[in-house]
């Protein structure tokens, strides 16, 4: 009986595997720098990105999404996936905004996990700061994000994306 036992336990034990990586959140709260590595313009499409040690959050905005007009109450809406992309990175090491705006990319951090969000939504609200300059308020709404092993990251930290200017040319 005591074999049997042993073997049992044997099996579990080498069948269980501690290296799969489990996110279980996504928390981008307390960073307040939104970055991108080109001047952010309403005609152009729009990549920016948060930083947080050695995960990174990327939103591909379309052009437009960024208008130079006051917006009304509610906003402006973009579907996730579709017009804009909300991507969720984890690095091998801490990554600096050279990662994304060197061309070639450094060699070094590497990707260990990229995740595409499935579903959701991006809203961006204008208000007019002075006759030029537009201040766009983005925020993040129902993201879900589903891994390659179709695991859901349960929390998603970020409502609000944070806050970006743009002027009249």
């Amino acid at each position: 009986m005591k074999k049997y036992l042993l073997i049992v336990c044997s099996i579990l034990f080498f069948n269980c595997n501690d290296g799969d990586l489990q996110i279980e959140t996504v928390d981008f709260d307390s960073i307040d720098t939104i970055e991108s590595c080109n001047d952010i313009s309403p005609t152009t499409e729009n990549v920016l990105f948060k930083i947080n040690g050695d995960e990174a959050l990327i939103l591909n905005l379309p052009s437009q999404l960024l208008r130079n007009e006051v917006s009304t109450a509610t906003g402006i809406e973009s579907a996730v996936p579709g017009s804009s992309q909300i991507t969720y990175r984890i690095f091998t090491e801490s990554v600096s905004s050279s990662y994304f705006c060197d061309s070639p990319p450094p060699l070094t951090p590497t990707v260990l996990e990229e995740i595409e969000a499935e579903g959701g939504s991006i809203i961006v609200t204008t208000v007019e700061v002075d006759s030029v300059t537009f201040s766009h308020t983005i925020q993040l709404s129902g993201v879900t994000f589903l891994n390659e092993n179709g695991s859901r990251i349960t929390d998603l930290q970020v409502n609000e994306f944070g806050t970006v200017t743009t002027t009249v040319e």
